[in-house]
């Protein structure tokens, strides 16, 4: 009744203090744990790129997605877009100091699923193998 309804629940005994920084790292964690996130930073750690190029790297993205992608991490500070004065127009997208930190946080994690992959794979195979009644 006095107070407004919150778009996700926060744990019980939360200061109201607190719930605004439970959002925000759920917000972020939400971006840079978004699979075009992943891999827009990943193909932008060698350097910037255009959108051509970005779209032709990453497998899948469909034009739309990879626009949606690039202006959400524009807008927090990850990726800078940076417009050329040319004739036709070049616009180039390059991974700012703080998203440069987030693609090397993203390459200790692909090199865990490097390092990982055969016991993951080994694992799906064991339990496709045990048939829906182990699940």
């Amino acid at each position: 009744m006095g107070s407004e309804p919150r778009s996700r629940p926060v744990a019980a005994g939360v200061a109201p203090e607190c719930a605004a920084t439970i959002e925000l790292v759920r917000d972020v964690l939400a971006r840079v744990g978004d699979k075009w996130t992943v891999l827009v930073v990943t193909a932008l750690t060698d350097g910037p790129l255009r959108f051509t190029a970005l779209h032709q790297r990453i497998d899948g993205v469909s034009q739309r997605m990879l626009g949606h992608t690039l202006r959400s991490l524009t807008r927090d500070g990850l990726v800078t877009r940076t417009a050329y004065a040319e004739v036709p127009p070049r616009v180039e997208y390059a991974l700012t100091p703080l998203g440069r930190s987030l693609g090397d946080t993203v390459g200790h994690v692909v090199g865990w699923v490097q390092a990982h992959q055969v016991e993951i794979l080994r694992n799906r195979v064991a339990f496709d193998g045990d048939g829906p009644a182990a699940r």
